[in-house]
């Protein structure tokens, strides 16, 4: 009875444990933060004039011709009177709404570049209703970030953060206007940083589940101390609404952008001149790591920073001045935020055997130049059973073309390991089991001394873009 009656008590005291530790784990209180943050926020809504068909028929009285054929459509828009010679066709108005920030008294605001971009005129509306014509002051698109200027002073501007302090599963808060309600308020927590999204090399975003959607882009995220550590920027979704994934740019990137533009306009950023991709477990195992991690070179561009300092095809590059490069897409980000001119120190394995490498980082070019392809060249063909695939030599123009010396053209792929890891003719191989091959003779010897059941990687380029690929071949 005596052990009874005591497990009962401690039952009961376990019991007000919980109960003291579910009180005492409340949620966090926004009301003041959003009272002290929200007067720097603003609505942002665009105008664009486009001119419609210069038709003499009222807009709403044209037939609807986007479904049909080319040839149907055609006709009926020959069919469709015009406006007499010298009458001007009328014009509509596009509009686009979104969100932004004031980061300074005098006027300046921080939004999204697709928000302003093409936009004829920019309103900004303040948190009083009050609206000011905005001018552009400069875009970045790659980041996606914008500044804009009002004429106002001792306006209210947010505090700036830290985004490289913000931690995974800190408290975050968004104010936007999404579809168009004025100063809706969000909250969530961080869930990851460093996001890679594709074809967005120079963003490593902080992804939340704060709850955005259309016209929150642009926004501010805030933390529990009211500083604003990044931009609402992206949704990832399927139904066109909020799905629980969140992107933001980190302020520290957006405040990089918004100080060149206001300074020149534009954003200069450093530039390797390389191609890299992923280290996989295969590839890893292939050149002697220990565990997936680093930066693959698959290709160095001619006369680029990289290759004048020295940088192979081949290299993994596992850090930039003592920052660890964990996947492929930090090299990019880190990159970028180096001035061009200034120098930086590669960790990287070449050969199972780290370095160090000192070279001087370019500046990013406007646009990327299109590799040239190669097409297929007869001549004496050099077969390696063990793979399954035909080669060739490249021709003198062929190697020219691709910047490349030697290589071997795969002319055929037989059923065999080549076409089960996806060869195919046309491929040019250009390194096999981390050595270089100079002419389909090379390859064949380097084919046949394979080994089995070991990680092997092969450096192949296809319509000029360079890729490393992993394969084992069986007893």
């Amino acid at each position: 009875m005596r052990t009874l009656k005591h497990a009962m008590l401690s039952l009961a005291a376990l019991l007000l444990a919980v109960q003291a530790l579910v009180a005492n784990a409340q949620l966090p209180e926004f009301t003041e933060l959003v009272e002290q943050v929200s007067p720097a926020v603003v609505n942002i809504s665009t105008r664009q004039a486009i001119p419609t068909q210069a038709t003499a028929v009222p807009p709403q009285m044209l037939p609807d011709l986007e479904g049909l054929p080319p040839i149907f459509r055609e006709f009926f828009e020959r069919s469709i009177p015009q406006l007499p010679q010298g009458q001007a066709p009328r014009q509509r108005q596009a509009q686009s709404l979104g969100s932004g920030f004031i980061i300074s008294g005098d006027g300046y605001v921080l939004t999204n570049n697709h928000v302003v971009a093409d936009a004829d005129e920019i309103i900004v509306r303040l948190s009083d209703r009050s609206e000011l014509e905005a001018k552009l002051v400069g875009a970045d698109p790659r980041t996606d970030v914008a500044l804009l200027k009002v004429e106002g002073k001792g306006l209210p501007a947010v505090k700036l953060g830290r985004s490289e302090v913000l931690k995974v599963g800190e408290w975050v808060l968004a104010i936007g206007s999404p579809f168009g309600f004025d100063h809706s308020v969000t909250a969530g927590i961080v869930s990851a940083k460093g996001r890679s999204l594709p074809n967005e090399n120079y963003v490593p975003f902080i992804q939340t589940d704060v709850a955005i959607n259309p016209g929150n882009s642009g926004g501010p995220l805030f933390n529990l101390d009211g500083e604003v550590v990044g931009i609402n920027s992206q949704i990832f979704t399927r139904s066109g609404g909020f799905m629980g994934l969140s992107f933001a740019i980190p302020i520290d990137v957006a405040m990089n952008v918004a100080e060149q533009l206001k300074a020149g306009g534009k954003v200069n950023r450093g530039w390797l001149g390389v191609v890299i991709q992923e280290v996989n477990k295969d590839l890893a195992e292939s050149f002697g790591l220990d565990k997936p991690a680093g930066a693959l070179v698959a290709q160095v561009l001619e006369n680029g920073p990289a290759a004048k300092g020295g940088l192979q095809v081949g290299d993994v590059i596992l850090s930039m001045n003592g920052q660890p490069i964990v996947v492929s897409a930090d090299l990019p980000h880190l990159v970028g935020t180096i001035k061009p001119g200034a120098r930086v120190t590669l960790d990287i394995v070449r050969g199972g055997a780290r370095k160090k490498l000192d070279l001087a980082v370019g500046a990013l070019p406007e646009e990327g130049e299109a590799l040239a392809g190669a097409a297929g060249q007869e001549g004496p063909a050099r077969s390696s059973n063990r793979l399954g695939v035909t080669v060739v030599d490249l021709s003198a123009e062929q190697q020219r073309a691709l910047e490349v010396e030697g290589g071997a053209l795969i002319r055929e792929v037989q059923n065999g390991p080549a076409a089960l890891i996806g060869l195919r003719p046309g491929d040019v191989i250009t390194h096999l089991n981390n050595e270089s091959i100079d002419s389909a003779r090379t390859f064949g010897k380097v084919a046949e001394a394979l080994p089995k059941n070991r990680s092997v990687s092969m450096r192949v380029l296809r319509q000029g873009r360079a890729s490393f690929i992993t394969f084992k071949l069986s007893e």
